[in-house]
Parts: structure tokens; sequence; C-alpha cells
């Protein structure tokens, strides 16, 4: 189940590279200082950079099978998860907004140029990840 999880992990790190890859494109540090992003630069680089130490932490974890990274990496992930559904409620909140005009002559935020279906594949593979490393890290379908 180890090794799931690695793989649901780095898909799923694909598409966060997707996401964060179009913010940065489409002016989201810019727009963030100017106000106009619900996504503050703290929020999703420190996402970005606590999936990806949790992920190093599962890789170790992987080679070595020392329990105690299986916890680490499940409590970064949670942490993980928590700014990720911060950042998927001000997303769809934003979504709503554009949706029935209430920001109509306002330069569309950055997040709202996500690909609909990567940022739902996104979310729903973090899901799986958390699930399979949770199993793992109780002992689970273990070796």
């Amino acid at each position: 189940m180890d090794v799931a999880a690695l793989i649901a992990w780095v898909i799923t790190a694909g598409g966060g590279f997707v996401l964060l890859g179009t913010w940065i494109a489409r002016g989201g540090p810019r727009q963030a200082q100017a106000g106009a992003s619900r996504f503050p630069p703290a929020l999703i680089f420190g996402h970005f950079a606590l999936a990806a130490t949790g992920l190093v932490i599962w890789i170790i974890y992987v080679l070595t099978d020392t329990e105690a990274l299986a916890w680490v990496a499940l409590v970064l992930l949670l942490v993980v998860a928590t700014l990720g559904l911060t950042m998927v409620t001000r997303w769809r909140q934003e979504r709503a907004a554009v949706a029935t005009g209430s920001t109509a002559g306002a330069e569309r935020p950055a997040e709202q140029h996500f690909p609909v279906a990567v940022a739902y594949l996104h979310g729903l593979l973090a899901v799986i990840t958390l699930v399979l490393v949770l199993l793992t890290a109780l002992g689970v379908g273990g070796s």
C-alpha cells in the first residue's frame, strides 16, 4: 500500500504543478499583492512546500520502512489537506461570483483560469493519497 500511496501522491503532485504553474503564469502573485486574488502567496506556496516535503519524507519511508516517517508524512499531509480545502473553498466561491456576474469589470483572478478537471482530479487524488497514507501508517495491508 505504501507504493500505491507514493504513486497517488506523485500523480497528485503533477496536477498540483499544473495548477501552481497556471496561477503563476496568469499573474497570481501580482494579483495577490493588488488584492485581486483570494490566494495569498503564503497559502499557495505553503501548500506546495509542505506537500513536496511530505512527498520526500514518504519516499524515504518507502525506502527505509521507518514507521515514524509514515506518521510525520501523514501529519504533514493533514496540514496540506487543510490548506487545500481552504483554497478549493475560496476557488469555488469565486467561481460562483464570476458565474453570477457579481465581479463584472474586475480582472479575472489567476486561480479562475485553473483547468476545472485538473482542479477536481487533484482534490480527488489528494483524498485517495491521504487515505492510503493513513492506512499504511496504521499498518493496514502492510507487508
